[in-house]
């Protein structure tokens, strides 16, 4: 078989954990690194432990040809802009979350790649993070019966610091219910198996970045909210999500109660080091509980902060790849995450319920 060659187009912290992640799957290898920033790079050299080609813009890689998959993992807003040149490819493409920062752009790049005859792909890690897959096969399972309620609880420290700070501030990011939650929205329509069709939001700016300044301007990203979603098949989803708490145990929870039964499971923080979390299963009417202990491998640990979410997403998107399927987690998926995120900052700034036709 021969080797998949990737370009990083971003060498931030996800172009790193994607750099690891790729050195662990069979034939395949990291050809080209691409950056505006030389500390990014150089910090990627030293993961590598070799030079490989490096780019200061993406068009100067594209130009080279030198890979069959481009990982997208630059700052949110510069996605549209990229991609609208990468598509032209033709190439494989794993485009980091959120797909772009708003609606408008997310439905401009699917015209963009209409008729697309490679793998798009829309990186949701937390879909592969092992509680959370398992959690989600015993649902679609029916080991709860018909799944009525599902709540989903991050909290977690604060952004993390990027370079130029380009993350705190909403106009960069599409704000926080994009920027992170996304991820929650695409868990919620995945695990419902339904559509949304209305959003509420509350939160706010509360404890972070209130003293920062950059450039003289003060960030406007929130820092805890609560969010619920009303989906097509009548099943409501909660999120509660705060970001000033400094987890040790566990940074994720997720709970589904359905008309038999309540299931449960949860993700260790990363920098807790566990690599060990539980799946509990209770049946309605009964003493019957099953605890179900999930451990994953340490080296996958160390190659990410996901609970090695990011190998097993590499490993079923390189499957797509090379036997020509659907991605699990399609363009249409990342646009629609975005939308529920983007309903979530309208409702949360208008104070009012606010319905998915609205803004898709």
């Amino acid at each position: 078989m021969s080797f998949t060659k990737y370009a990083i187009i971003g060498c931030g912290a996800m172009g790193k954990e994607h750099i690891q992640n790729v050195a662990l799957l069979e034939n395949a290898e990291v050809v080209a690194l691409c950056d505006n920033h030389q500390q990014s790079i150089d910090s990627c050299f030293e993961i590598l432990n070799e030079k490989i080609p490096a780019f200061y813009n993406h068009e100067d890689l594209l130009n080279a040809n030198l890979a069959d998959v481009y990982i997208i993992a630059t700052p949110n807003y510069t996605h549209i802009n990229i991609l609208k040149d990468v598509v032209k490819s033709k190439a494989h493409l794993l485009i980091e979350k959120p797909l772009c920062t708003t609606v408008k752009d997310c439905l401009r790049l699917k015209q963009l790649t209409k008729d697309y005859p490679s793998v798009i792909w829309t990186a949701m890690e937390y879909r592969y993070m092992p509680p959370v897959a398992k959690f989600i096969k015993k649902i679609h399972a029916g080991a709860i019966g018909n799944l009525k309620m599902l709540t989903i609880r991050e909290h977690r420290h604060p952004f993390l610091e990027k370079v130029r700070d380009w993350n705190r501030f909403k106009i960069n990011t599409g704000g926080t219910l994009i920027e992170k939650c996304c991820h929650f929205f695409d868990l919620m329509r995945h695990i419902t198996k339904s559509e949304a069709v209305r959003v509420y939001s509350s939160g706010g700016q509360d404890v972070n970045h209130l003293t920062e300044k950059y450039d003289g301007k003060t960030p406007d990203i929130i820092d805890n909210a609560f969010v619920t979603v009303d989906f097509e098949n009548g099943i409501r989803a909660f999120l509660d999500l705060c970001m000033f708490v400094e987890n040790s145990t566990l940074q994720e929870e997720i709970c589904g109660v359905g008309d038999r039964g309540k299931i449960e499971t949860g993700v260790p923080s990363y920098l807790s080091q566990k690599s060990e979390s539980e799946l509990k299963l209770r049946i309605r009417n009964s003493n019957l509980e099953t605890i179900t202990k999930i451990k994953v491998d340490q080296r996958l640990l160390d190659a990410g902060h996901h609970h090695g979410s990011t190998y097993f997403e590499h490993i079923a998107f390189l499957k797509a790849v090379r036997e020509n399927l659907e991605p699990d987690v399609s363009l249409d998926d990342g646009l629609k995450a975005v939308a529920i995120g983007q309903a979530a900052e309208l409702s949360l700034n208008e104070k009012r319920s606010v319905l998915i036709k609205e803004v898709i």
